[in-house]
């Protein structure tokens, strides 16, 4: 008789992600899907060549392990442009299997067993088992509805010697705030004087809404000292299924992230990165995403005035969150569930993002579709 081999886990409270479980359940009733965040068009087709004209010439082999070497060079150039400062393509930038691997690598790198990791929840899910894997402890500040704005003083309550790193995230997944120059500044004013590490996930740093300036990690160099920020390349090309990202920090730092990087994923696809070096000269292919994503966003408010669900405004990302309390006060996971089975709609449960699974009757939409696909979904809601 067969036996199975006893397994201690050790992420035993750890299940299938929210977002495969809505994505599943959306196929098996035939649903428009608004939970994952990805896009149901096409990237740009020169990119696409672009791949398959590196792929034919030859570049299907290891690529560095800290990345091609024109895709670095291509990122330092463009966060130059963009930031101001120009940060060192072989010290300092390090191209990733997508932003979760560069978080995984990052969390892996500077948490040991017994640090304190702060988080502001809700939080993507990522960001807790890393943690966990490596014996740290999450502590969460809850930033709350409407805005979902850092409590600051909340944050400074939550410290503890034992505090190792501060996790920010903006453009912010699930919500769609956006940090502003103050919260840079209070952020600064935590870690002064301390070994804080900041970890910035900015992976939307081009879905930013409403003449908001993203507030980068990299325009401040004094912070980048002691930083690790992570991009990536899917959100911003409309290409999540190739899971290219990078992460920028100071060389020290990056000497420690590389350590797990190497023995995490080694390297990445090799014709993608020689691609994307190509394609990031075209700065109008990133610099006008934020309109673009904008009208999308304003597209699906205007088609959501007809029902009965209140906007919470999102300034960034692919996302916008609705309060559903004028509706029914079933719990948000529930009422997700059932929208999915009965109105062949699938979102998102918010309290999927919180630790206690705090129940605001607040859903999450993806509008990162085409029209079309918008206004069927809320044909639907309506019907």
């Amino acid at each position: 008789m067969r036996t199975t081999t006893p397994l201690r886990s050790k992420l035993p409270n750890a299940g299938v992600t929210i977002f495969t479980t809505m994505s599943r359940l959306a196929l098996e009733h035939g649903a428009i899907n608004l939970s994952q965040g990805f896009p149901d068009f096409n990237c740009a087709p020169e990119l696409i060549d672009a791949v398959a004209r590196y792929m034919r010439d030859g570049h299907n082999q290891y690529a560095p392990m800290p990345g091609a070497i024109p895709l670095r060079e291509a990122l330092s150039m463009k966060i130059e442009r963009l930031y101001g400062h120009r940060y060192d393509p072989v010290s300092e930038i390090t191209v990733t299997s997508g932003a979760t691997e560069g978080l995984y690598a990052t969390l892996t790198a500077l948490v040991h067993p017994g640090d304190e990791v702060m988080l502001f929840q809700p939080a993507y899910d990522s960001y807790v088992p890393a943690i966990q894997l490596s014996g740290g402890t999450p502590v969460f500040v809850t930033m709350r509805p409407p805005d979902y704005h850092i409590d600051w003083d909340a944050a400074r309550r939550a410290l503890t010697p034992r505090t190792r790193a501060i996790v920010i995230n903006s453009p912010h997944n699930p919500t769609g705030a956006v940090l502003q120059e103050d919260d840079i500044k209070q952020l600064s004013a935590i870690v002064n004087n301390t070994d804080i590490i900041i970890v910035s996930d900015e992976v939307y740093e081009h879905l930013i809404y409403d003449g908001i300036q993203h507030q980068s990690i990299l325009r401040y160099p004094g912070l980048l000292e002691r930083s690790f920020v992570c991009f990536s390349f899917g959100k911003t090309y409309h290409c999540t299924g190739w899971k290219i990202g990078y992460c920028v920090s100071a060389p020290a730092l990056m000497k420690e992230f590389r350590k797990v990087h190497q023995f995490n994923c080694f390297s990445c696809n090799s014709p993608v990165q020689f691609a994307l070096a190509e394609y990031l000269l075209n700065e109008d292919a990133y610099l006008s995403l934020g309109s673009y994503m904008q009208k999308k966003r304003d597209y699906f408010r205007k088609l959501m005035e007809h029902t009965s669900f209140k906007l919470i405004p999102s300034h960034g990302s692919y996302f916008e969150c609705y309060s559903y309390d004028a509706i029914t006060n079933e719990p948000d996971k529930d009422f997700a569930i059932r929208l999915t089975k009965e109105k062949a709609v699938a979102t998102i449960p918010m309290s999927s993002f919180y630790k206690d699974g705090t129940d605001n009757k607040v859903i999450r939409f993806c509008f990162s579709k085409k029209e079309q696909t918008l206004e069927e979904a809320v044909s639907r809601l309506l019907s």
